[in-house]
C-alpha cells in the first residue's frame, strides 16, 4: 500500500474509531436537565483520552489492513484467489 492510500486508510478507520470510542466511560448529568442542558451531556469532557485511545486503536486496526493488503495469502493476482487461466 502506497504512503497516500495508506493515509487516506487510516483517515478513514480514525473517524470511525472515534465513533466507536466516544461513548465508553461517559456518564450523564442527571441534573443536567435543572441547569438548562441537554440530560445526556457527560459530566466531564475527557477531549484527550479520547483521542488518544482513537489514536492507538485506529493504529493497531491501520497496521492490520496493513497486513492484510500485503499477505499473499490473500491476493487476487496469484494464488488460490486468482482469476482462473483460460
Amino acid at each position: 500500500m502506497g504512503w497516500v492510500t495508506g493515509t487516506v486508510v487510516y483517515f478513514l478507520v480514525w473517524w470511525t474509531v472515534l465513533f466507536a470510542v466516544l461513548p465508553l466511560g461517559v456518564n450523564p448529568d442527571p441534573e443536567a436537565e435543572a441547569t438548562g442542558g441537554w440530560r445526556g451531556a457527560p459530566r466531564q469532557v475527557r477531549v484527550l483520552r479520547v483521542v488518544l485511545t482513537t489514536t492507538v486503536v485506529s493504529i493497531l486496526v491501520w497496521f492490520f489492513i496493513d497486513w492484510l493488503v500485503l499477505a499473499d495469502w490473500l491476493s487476487f493476482r496469484e494464488g488460490w484467489l486468482a482469476k482462473p487461466n483460460d
